[in-house]
């Protein structure tokens, strides 16, 4: 059954589409956007382990269970609550989430190279690592997770094509012009928020 799912042409196409719908529900901060995330990451767990991606396949599993943590935070903190804020990072608090992403990268890309046949695991480690670290970013609303997406995307890019997966290289350069608005519409957001209070 699983290898019918996996060789199934819809797969793809369809976790693109529900990917770009999170994206651009997560710009407004509509929290349908995890409902999109959780079903676009089910089907990306296909994708990623047919195409050698381990870490981006578990990655997947990650996400769906974050879309649940998201959806439970937003949930309480919706727009016209007066508990909403698009927060921020100290300088401090990036250094720390730098350096943690980049000691999981190697740690994970090591054991991927030695123990399994993965694709490029240092590269999809990397991403994998920056992508769990930015999506607790998401959830918790912090406004630098656009740029961290940005760098993450850029190098997601390179990586899927070079895995043959043409649709989810084509999403990631569309999701670098999405990004750019994503940081405009919540810096406006905090900076409305700022005024007010």
């Amino acid at each position: 059954m699983i290898s019918n799912i996996i060789g199934s042409s819809w797969i793809e196409p369809t976790a693109v589409i529900l990917a770009i719908a999170y994206l651009l529900l997560a710009i407004k901060q509509n929290i349908s956007c995890w409902f999109a995330a959780f079903f676009s990451s089910l089907l990306y767990f296909f994708v990623m382990y047919s195409a050698g991606l381990y870490m981006e396949a578990g990655l997947q599993i990650f996400y769906c269970i974050m879309a649940v943590y998201g959806w439970t935070q937003w949930r309480i903190t919706l727009p016209g609550n007066s508990k909403f804020l698009v927060k921020t990072w100290n300088r401090d608090q990036h250094i720390k989430a730098i350096l943690l992403i980049i000691l999981l990268a190697i740690v994970s890309g090591w054991a991927l190279e030695k123990f399994t046949n993965a694709a490029l695991p240092f590269l999809d480690s990397l991403t994998t690592w920056g992508a769990i670290v930015t999506t607790y970013m998401v959830a918790k609303r912090l406004l630098e997770n656009w740029i961290y997406w940005f760098v993450i995307d850029t190098i997601s890019v390179f990586l899927f094509y070079s895995r043959g997966l043409i649709l989810t290289s084509i999403l990631f350069l569309v999701y670098l012009i999405i990004i750019y608005f994503g940081y405009k519409s919540w810096t406006q957001m905090k900076d409305e928020i700022s005024q007010k209070s």
